[in-house]
């Protein structure tokens, strides 16, 4: 491998801004880190070119630790957005300034700046000076000057940022040409999806300071795993759907999908429906794709070879659309129309249409939604609008719902399973919380968030389990809950003391976890083993800083009653009980 990133953390002001970031890329991989603002791309770029370092992790390049080695012997070319030539120099001065520190020889000097020029369309212009080239051009020479002393890796800092759409597109394909033939290593940063598509082998996708999904371009937009993904990478309406015996129901219509798992049980889930997915008819019998609801059309947009619009689907449509990036107080349809779409049927704003899917994509994600239960509806309200949960579902795209159960406090047993329990069930942390956690687990209910009133986004998340056959549900939900806060994730592995002494071997289930949660959930974490009773070493680690979340995978509702107990009862920090 080209680049291999460990565990790579940075923090500014005690956040993690780049988040346990582990990586590898190939020899001669046109990798792109793409990403929000804010999102820690560039500072792990400058982390590998060596201008940042790093507070966790291990960096290589080619095989060679370079963690503690100083930029300049690190071997890497960067171009930065803002081109950072030398105004005083030439252009040949720019490209072999590098070459002149390093003492070539002139005539080979003067061999490498025609040859560089040459590869960036640049010949005859040596002898300028930056003020008399065009933005694409100084960008030409910073790529040249890059690429002078022969760098093993090249790093772009988002490039064309300041370019027009003609010249960047220009000088797109020609970095990319260069790539190509030299066979170097290049990793790209932007915030650009169509210029991430147009140039990439690999995408990353960073949000929060985490690297949410990697994979090529074509995989990460037909088959995204995360909500992140699915609505960044170009646009995307996120629908509640239930998983049933025949397929994905959302709204009327019930889309056949891959044979389910023996025992799964009927669930929601959330699916993905690309604009261009989306057919619309004057009447449901003319539709030819699956039939979800009736709707309006509220606005019509026309782009060239495309129509963009904006629908309004009925409310009672059976399945519930999430809210979307644009934070809509009416969740609308995007749908993307083709020209020969619109001949067939145009459409008007005012219109009521017949809306159909052609093809939803189910999101892996065991989080779907969270209902806020109470004993009655004004304390199922107040938690409702609970910051931390009202931003975390905010993050997530997703709904709040409330659910009124007047029996927990009666004292009255819970008879039988209730089937209505969808996504997380959230109560507020109490001094009865325990039993109040187990009520529900035993009505049905799969993962309970006990809720502190004046909780806030964590900065660290503990995860345990308190059996292996809890361990893959376990790093399911926190995996998915993970993408949406900036939080350091720690796995603790907490072994019983043996009565003769020995020291307990628990290395090999903390290699196991963090593997499992690598590769089948995209989630890398800190892993620590302990020794002694569960519930009192996760209070003595709870108790160690403010800040914190605790996600505890039960095997039995009856767990609540036991040890554990004391996590529950009046807890001063999140805690997500996940019972699979």
């Amino acid at each position: 491998m080209s680049i291999t990133l460990d565990q790579v953390t940075k923090h500014y002001g005690g956040a993690p801004v780049v988040n346990d970031v582990s990586l590898d890329i190939g020899d001669g991989e046109f990798f792109v880190l793409l990403g929000p603002s804010g999102s820690g791309k560039s500072t792990l770029l400058r982390a590998i070119a060596g201008l940042t370092g790093i507070d966790h992790g291990r960096i290589s390049l080619h095989g060679r630790d370079v963690t503690h080695v100083s930029a300049r012997k690190r071997g890497v070319g960067l171009v930065f957005q803002n081109y950072a030539l030398f105004r005083h120099m030439t252009v040949a001065e720019n490209i072999e300034f590098a070459l002149r520190v390093r003492r070539m020889r002139a005539r080979r000097r003067r061999e490498r700046r025609a040859e560089l020029l040459r590869l960036v369309a640049l010949e005859g212009m040596d002898e300028r000076m930056p003020g008399q080239l065009s933005g694409g051009q100084q960008q030409r020479v910073a790529v040249a000057r890059a690429l002078a002393h022969k760098p093993e890796v090249l790093l772009l800092d988002e490039p064309f940022g300041a370019l027009d759409a003609k010249i960047r597109e220009e000088l797109r394909r020609t970095i990319r040409q260069v790539q190509r033939e030299l066979g170097i290593t290049t990793v790209l940063v932007t915030h650009d999806q169509e210029e991430a598509f147009a140039m990439a082998d690999r995408i990353g996708i960073m949000n929060l300071g985490r690297l949410l999904e990697v994979g090529a371009p074509h995989d990460l937009y037909t088959r995204p795993q995360t909500r992140f993904v699915a609505t960044f990478l170009g646009a995307a309406n996120l629908l509640l759907a239930r998983r049933t015996a025949d397929g994905i129901q959302a709204g009327a219509a019930t889309l056949p999908t891959a044979e389910r798992a023996a025992g799964e049980r009927e669930h929601e889930v959330v699916a993905v429906v690309r604009p261009e997915e989306i057919e619309l008819a004057p009447q449901r019998a003319q539709l030819t794709s699956g039939y979800l609801t009736q709707g309006m059309v509220d606005e019509v947009t026309f782009t060239g070879s495309l129509e963009r619009l904006r629908v309004l689907p009925q409310s009672d449509s059976g399945g519930t659309l999430l809210a979307d990036a644009d934070g809509e107080a009416r969740a609308m349809l995007h749908v993307t129309r083709s020209q020969y779409e619109q001949l067939g049927f145009a459409v008007q704003p005012g219109q009521t249409v017949a809306i159909g899917v052609r093809r939803l994509h189910v999101l892996p994600t065991p989080l779907s939604s969270f209902t806020a239960c109470a004993a009655d509806e004004a304390g199922a309200e107040a938690l409702g609008r609970q910051p931390f949960l009202a931003e975390l579902a905010a993050r997530m795209k997703t709904r709040i719902a409330l659910r009124v159960e007047p029996l927990w406090d009666s004292g009255a047993p819970a008879r039988g399973a209730d089937h209505g329990f969808v996504g997380i069930t959230v109560l507020a942390a109490q001094p009865d919380g325990a039993r109040h956690a187990r009520w529900l687990l035993d009505r049905g209910a799969t993962d309970v968030l006990l809720l502190p009133h004046e909780a806030r986004a964590p900065q660290r998340v503990l995860i345990h389990w308190t059996q292996p056959s809890a361990r893959a549900a376990t790093l399911a939900a926190a995996a998915s809950l993970l993408r949406h806060v900036a939080a350091e994730a720690v796995y603790l592995g907490i072994q019983p003391r043996r009565d003769d002494g020995a020291q307990p071997q628990g290395m090999r289930a903390l290699l196991d976890a963090r593997a499992e949660a690598q590769a089948a959930h995209g989630l890398d974490m800190r892993t620590e083993l302990r020794v002694g009773d569960a519930a009192q070493e996760l209070l003595r680690r709870l108790a160690e800083a403010p800040g914190q979340m605790l996600i505890l995978g039960i095997g039995a509702a009856a767990d609540c009653d036991g040890s554990l107990q004391p996590l529950l009862t009046g807890a001063r920090w999140p805690v997500l009980l996940v019972r699979r």
